[in-house]
């Protein structure tokens, strides 16, 4: 029962925090630690199971995405959100096979990545400040223009940098290009699907000798909760984003900044693992 326990408790983390702007990687590595699921396949699951939060937004937005399809064909409004959306997931693509290994090598250690989680917090407090009394330029991702869409990819691409999230940086800097916090919000969680889903699908091809039969039952444990908790946390986000700000998580992120720092320092957590 162990090994399903372990699965359970890390896609419930997974989906709680994969589309909120706290990072889900650096909630991941701790859970992992305490849990004892630090190896390789460890590793592996963790990035496994961002397919069942994935899944999740197809769920949500599946009258959304059957029309996208459709309409890939049709031309229109769905075959440019579609395009969008491509142009987004593209510098995370790309600076991510140039950069992401170096950049792992480099940030990813306590100091780092404790600072880059407050820094974080402090960018979302100003953008918030910044844009408290601004009229939203976009208030729909329909009205998004290729240009924008570059500037949400760009964005995106600060979550090579470990603690920064990726859900974060696109929301936030969709906010800071004129979204609406909700626009910003919606089209975060259709950049997640191909930038997600790639990379699972990448790590689990790289690291093919990992998986075993064995693996089926806490897989897919941690797959349907990843993918449950997941839709009921973007649902309650999307109520929470039309009279909140992200000012809580930004505190939170701080708290956890320093929890980073502190677990570090007396050995509690290995992060750099």
């Amino acid at each position: 029962m162990e090994p399903l326990w372990a699965a359970l408790v890390l896609g419930l983390v997974e989906g709680v925090t994969e589309f909120l702007p706290v990072s889900s990687t650096g909630h991941l590595i701790l859970a992992s630690h305490l849990l004892g699921q630090t190896d390789d396949k460890g590793k592996l699951f963790d990035v496994v199971i961002q397919s069942g939060a994935v899944l999740a937004i197809v769920w949500e937005y599946r009258a959304r995405f059957a029309s996208t399809l459709l309409g890939l064909v049709r031309g229109g409004p769905a075959r440019t959100f579609a395009l969008n959306v491509a142009i987004a997931f593209l510098p995370l693509a790309v600076l991510g096979l140039a950069f992401g290994k170096a950049l792992k090598a480099a940030l990813f250690n306590p100091t780092a990545v404790a600072s880059a989680f407050i820094v974080g917090a402090l960018v979302i407090l100003c953008a918030e400040r910044r844009t408290a009394a601004r009229v939203p330029r976009v208030d729909d991702v329909e009205a998004m223009t290729p240009v924008d869409a570059l500037k949400m990819g760009l964005a995106q691409a600060f979550a090579l940098i470990p603690g920064m999230s990726r859900s974060g940086s696109t929301i936030i800097g969709g906010m800071l290009f004129g979204f609406s916090r909700r626009a910003a919000t919606e089209f975060s969680f259709f950049l997640a699907v191909p930038t997600l889903l790639v990379a699972g699908a990448y790590d689990t091809f790289k690291h093919r000798e990992l998986l075993s039969a064995s693996d089926l039952g806490p897989w897919s444990v941690g797959l349907v909760t990843a993918f449950v908790s997941a839709w009921l946390c973007v649902r309650w986000l999307l109520r929470y984003v039309s009279t909140h700000t992200f000012a809580p998580f930004a505190w939170y992120r701080i708290a956890f900044g320093a929890v980073i720092l502190v677990t570090a320092h007396f050995g509690w957590v290995s992060w750099s693992g």
